[in-house]
């Protein structure tokens, strides 16, 4: 999905987000617990107000085995970092929140920009079984 940058577009990432795992539900079957659906919303909502304050690009959502990766790419060249524990500090803890609910995390240079892509699982227990709610 592209974004326009504009204050409406992490509402729709997180709209987006959520039809885009009940159709995977619905179309394929796929099991997607109510924790991966919360934090697929909550991921996309700081990955994607992040790149709104820099440089608003695409964001990729797509199934890799039984997990579900966020892809936000923008134009900034500049890596994120994660800043030191501050219980003073309000805001700017977006990539430590999406790091800590992230199976997986990696952050990639691009020709022009950055690509920033966080996994989560889609079953309630990540290496066991699945036990996702099936579509009804």
């Amino acid at each position: 999905m592209a974004l326009d940058g504009d204050g409406s577009c992490i509402a729709e990432a997180r709209h987006r987000a959520v039809d885009f795992l009940a159709r995977v539900q619905a179309e394929y079957g796929l099991p997607v617990s109510a924790r991966a659906m919360d934090l697929t919303q909550l991921v996309v909502s700081e990955l994607v107000t992040d790149a709104r304050k820099y440089a608003p690009g695409p964001v990729d959502l797509r199934i890799v085995g039984d997990l579900v990766e966020v892809v936000v790419w923008d134009s900034d060249p500049v890596l994120p970092v994660t800043r030191a524990a501050d219980a003073g500090r309000a805001g700017q803890h977006g990539l430590e929140i999406v790091m800590a609910v992230a199976q997986g995390f990696e952050v990639q240079r691009e020709p022009v920009g950055k690509r920033i892509t966080a996994r989560i699982a889609l079953p309630d227990d990540p290496g066991g079984g699945v036990t996702g709610r099936r579509p009804r």
